[in-house]
């Protein structure tokens, strides 16, 4: 049995010698297991329900053989919102670190783990500086991993290597994550608890304020639905570093209960991703649960480095050109 992430059953997170048992002697249990993993054994594998770790079978299946034989359902579900986040949190923080950039998504969950907590950027950058004040007023281990611009351009090559077909927004957001989880790799972690997710299961863009319910509808889908990229693009970074992205907001739970949410209450009166700083501030203080936070490749300085040095290189209009240019190299 070979197994990537963790799995939990009835709320019960596992132990390998208790997947095995139910491998041998409850393969049925297979199809209701929770967590976040990718599970070989014999001639078979399996992957957990949202498809947070990559695998060589489509999310929420079982494949034996080289063919279709089930599908994962796992069976825990709340309807109550802070209940459902506190759980996915709780059941994922008995080890591992947590990506603190300073918004409400990462300082939630930092604050319901209790883990220590790393951050990256350039020096002074926004993120660096308002992870720092998160930390303290949570009283939790801050690693301040600065990032100097030579070990960026150094770093791109690399990056766009390992990505599939990326565009200058994944290369931004993949060069974050890649600092991350080397700095995690370096503390002697592998689990990266991150609040990725949250915007699109809450509402967290710009795009989704003033558009009408029809519309909310239809963007939440989409988005949604764009995960699944992402997560594959973010976990294969993790993944260089011998690390694995885990994710609170995309537990079960968490999507489950804030599916009930109306799209229209998710977003409302001009405050994105209301429900989850309403849980938040139960936990935070009332600046951190409202914090307005720029996307980490914009928090961190990193975005607006890969654009100088496009610009130094000779590319004042197209990031994309000069991605291009590292390619060919």
């Amino acid at each position: 049995m070979q197994l990537k992430g963790w799995i939990e059953l009835d709320k019960k997170p596992l132990t390998p010698e208790e997947i095995s048992a139910i491998l041998t002697e409850r393969p049925c249990d297979i199809s209701r297991f929770g967590g976040e993993f990718y599970l070989e054994w014999n001639k078979c594998c399996a992957r957990d329900y949202m498809g947070i770790i990559p695998g060589k079978c489509p999310a929420g299946t079982i494949w034996c053989n080289g063919a279709p034989a089930g599908s994962i359902i796992p069976t825990s579900r709340s309807s109550d919102l802070e209940s459902a986040i506190v759980e996915a949190v709780r059941i994922r923080a008995s080890d591992g670190v947590c990506a603190l950039s300073g918004g409400v998504d990462s300082a939630l969950v930092a604050a319901l783990s209790g883990l220590p907590c790393i951050a990256v950027g350039l020096p002074d950058s926004h993120d660096l500086n308002r992870a720092n004040t998160v930390a303290r007023e949570l009283d939790l281990p801050l690693t301040i991993r600065s990032i100097s611009r030579s070990e960026i351009k150094d770093t791109l090559p690399l990056i766009i290597s390992l990505l599939v077909d990326p565009s200058p927004v994944d290369l931004a957001i993949a060069t974050t994550l890649f600092f991350v989880a080397e700095a995690a790799h370096d503390s002697g972690y592998q689990r990266i608890l991150t609040g990725q997710g949250a915007d699109e299961v809450f509402g967290g863009y710009s795009r989704y304020l003033n558009q009408t319910s029809e519309e909310l509808t239809a963007t939440f889908a989409a988005d949604f639905a764009s995960l699944a990229r992402q997560g594959y693009r973010d976990q294969t970074i993790a993944g260089y570093h011998d690390t694995w992205l885990s994710m609170p907001y995309l537990d079960i739970r968490v999507v489950c209960a804030a599916a009930d949410i109306p799209p229209e209450d998710r977003v409302k009166d001009g405050i994105r991703k209301r429900p989850l700083r309403e849980v938040a501030a139960r936990y935070l203080n009332k600046e951190t649960a409202n914090y307005e936070k720029k996307a980490m490749q914009y928090g961190t300085g990193i975005w607006k480095e890969i654009k100088r040095l496009a610009r130094q290189n000779g590319y004042h209009n197209s990031v994309s050109d000069y991605m291009h240019t590292i390619r060919r190299v």
